[in-house]
């Protein structure tokens, strides 16, 4: 029986990726972990985890991604690159198979905004965050052959915080002060579960490299804001601003439009445009939105 290890279970994408897999009718023993229950960038007891259990496939959802406080915690690097190191130097020698979740944050979002970023395209990061991302990437391609990087942006989920909570509950309050929402970053929104769905793609057929995976078309933040309200029917609406009128720690990159270029190369990109994905998951999900946001 194949064994899966996933990391970060408690997190939005390891979540959907655990009950994806467990939903498997094919003989298939998947593990959980996350902190404050385990810690992997303790290397000694990351260590005897995979010694003890030794998964066939690893799937790395462990991330810090806080990105304004990776600016001065060193936590952000013991999760966005300890982790992957650990996880890579046990599965190379241990002949696993490890699949990696990394971000758009690597690139510095300089090209237009009519071109979307392809795998081939130099990295460039400008935070920490997108620092320690990217070597992250670095030290699993030096430790090993056998992985799979996805490359993903703008996450939603229905487990966890995320920028379409946070959207809705403020433009839900009855505080009368306008919600902005920048309209100057271009981005592609993805579902968590989409997400989760095209790792299983890559588990199945055991795809080996690097790989964007995003929805398809792109919108600004305001444009998510705002469709996300008009789906919930929430009456009041975000105004938009630019980057300028909202000031952040950390540097963004202003373009994060990916393109899924080697999944479409093999016929292996499962993802759609965004606003139907959009569609689909607050279709699926309103109940429990409107419960847990109390909307």
């Amino acid at each position: 029986m194949e064994k899966i290890l996933i990391t970060g279970s408690n997190g939005q994408l390891g979540s959907d990726c655990f009950n994806l897999f467990n939903s498997k009718n094919n003989p298939i023993e998947v593990m959980g972990l996350d902190i404050p229950a385990f810690d992997f960038s303790n290397k000694n007891k990351c260590f005897d985890l995979l010694n003890s259990y030794i998964p066939n496939v690893i799937i790395n959802c462990a991330a810090y991604t806080a990105v304004d406080k990776c600016e001065s915690d060193d936590n952000c690097w013991r999760a966005n690159f300890d982790i992957p190191n650990y996880l890579s130097s046990w599965s190379n020698k241990n002949d696993a198979f490890l699949i990696h979740v990394s971000t758009d944050y690597v690139f510095d979002g300089k090209k237009p905004i009519d071109k979307f970023y392809s795998e081939d395209d130099k990295v460039n990061p400008l935070s920490e965050y997108g620092r320690s991302k990217l070597e992250g990437e670095r030290i699993i391609q030096k430790n090993m052959s056998n992985f799979a990087i996805l490359r993903t942006a703008w996450l939603y989920g229905i487990n966890g915080n995320n920028f379409l909570k946070t959207m809705l509950k403020l433009c839900n309050s009855k505080n009368e002060k306008e919600i902005k929402v920048v309209n100057d970053q271009f981005g592609s929104p993805t579902s968590s579960m989409k997400l989760a769905k095209q790792i299983d793609k890559v588990y199945q057929n055991k795809l080996v490299g690097i790989y964007h995976a995003t929805s398809e078309g792109k919108c600004t933040w305001y444009d998510f804001a705002v469709a996300c309200v008009e789906e919930m029917n929430i009456k009041n609406q975000p105004v938009p601003c630019q980057t300028s009128e909202f000031p952040t720690i950390a540097k963004r990159p202003m373009n994060s439009v990916l393109e899924n270029s080697n999944f479409k190369k093999i016929n292996e990109n499962c993802f759609t445009d965004w606003k139907n994905e959009l569609k689909d998951f607050i279709s699926c999900n309103r109940d429990l939105l409107i419960k847990e946001l109390n909307l």
